[in-house]
């Protein structure tokens, strides 16, 4: 068995599109949209494989409560490798520069981990590791 993929509600389907094929190196399959319910996705493929992403937009979805600073149970965050550790400096740093709000410098973790950690322009945690 494996996680074949994760899902996302959105507002801006087509922002959060854009940010992870320009950030993560994503290919977005042909635009869904099932017009009775208003219900649109992408499923975004990534470079090495693995699990898929599925953006989704729907009215009527509220607004998540949690404060997107704080840790909350639950799915809090999606982590996506980038190869190597100069590849997260790189790409924090990218991010960084084009306004993307960075919640964990680059670092070692404990259990061994090269990360850092940025919001999407929706406000999920994207781990960016080695």
């Amino acid at each position: 068995m494996h996680i074949e993929h994760l899902a996302i509600w959105v507002r801006d389907l087509e922002a959060m599109r854009a940010f992870y094929e320009t950030y993560f190196l994503a290919t977005a399959n042909e635009k869904y949209t099932n017009h009775t319910k208003g219900f649109s996705s992408y499923f975004l493929s990534f470079p090495q494989g693995g699990p898929r992403l599925e953006l989704m937009q729907m009215p009527g979805i509220p607004d998540t409560k949690n404060d997107a600073m704080a840790q909350f149970s639950g799915l809090v965050h999606v982590a996506i490798s980038v190869g190597s550790d100069a590849n997260v400096d790189a790409l924090t740093e990218q991010l960084r520069a084009d306004g993307f709000t960075i919640v964990g410098e680059p670092r070692r973790t404990g259990d061994g981990y090269y990360e850092s950690v940025v919001f999407d322009p929706e406000q999920n945690r994207i781990e960016i590791t080695a």
